[in-house]
């Protein structure tokens, strides 16, 4: 965990200049960890509306959850996109996966499917910090918690 935190910590620390920064920030490889991101999260939406349209009454439970994810969407699209569209709708944004995802008859493991794949996801954005530039690592490392605390949530933490 310590690597983890120092990994963090070397992301948000602003060591270039500005303008090496904002270079960094639109680089290509930048792009790719944002689309990359962008994806995963447009993916996780779509199982958050899959599991509701299965389970009608983890609706009330899911739909904050969703509405973050939604924002994630929104927030790893492309910066054309943020800035020309900031009123579309979030899954617009991004390409959703081309097949709906499979959900659990059973609502607990269908919470349980869907925490899973909220870990998968942050432990995704952990992973692309140490290759992120200052700006998109913060971004990075904020999906990632909120991931980990929307898979305990939908474990039945915090209840």
């Amino acid at each position: 965990m310590a690597g983890g935190a120092a990994v963090l910590l070397a992301g948000c620390s602003g060591g270039g200049n500005a303008g090496e920064d904002a270079a960094d920030e639109r680089s290509p490889a930048a792009e790719r960890l944002r689309a990359r991101a962008g994806r995963d999260a447009a993916g996780l939406l779509q199982r958050y509306d899959a599991t509701i349209a299965a389970h009608a009454t983890l609706g009330e439970r899911l739909r904050p959850l969703r509405a973050e994810v939604a924002r994630h969407v929104t927030a790893f699209a492309p910066a054309a996109a943020r800035s020309a569209a900031p009123s579309a709708s979030p899954s617009a944004s991004a390409s959703p996966p081309p097949v709906r995802p499979e959900v659990p008859g059973d609502e607990e493991a269908a919470l349980g499917a869907l925490a899973d794949a909220e870990r998968r996801a942050a432990d995704a954005r952990t992973a692309d910090l140490g290759s992120a530039p200052p700006q998109l690592a913060r971004l990075l490392a904020s999906v990632a918690a909120a991931g980990a605390a929307h898979a305990y949530l939908l474990t039945g933490g915090g209840s």
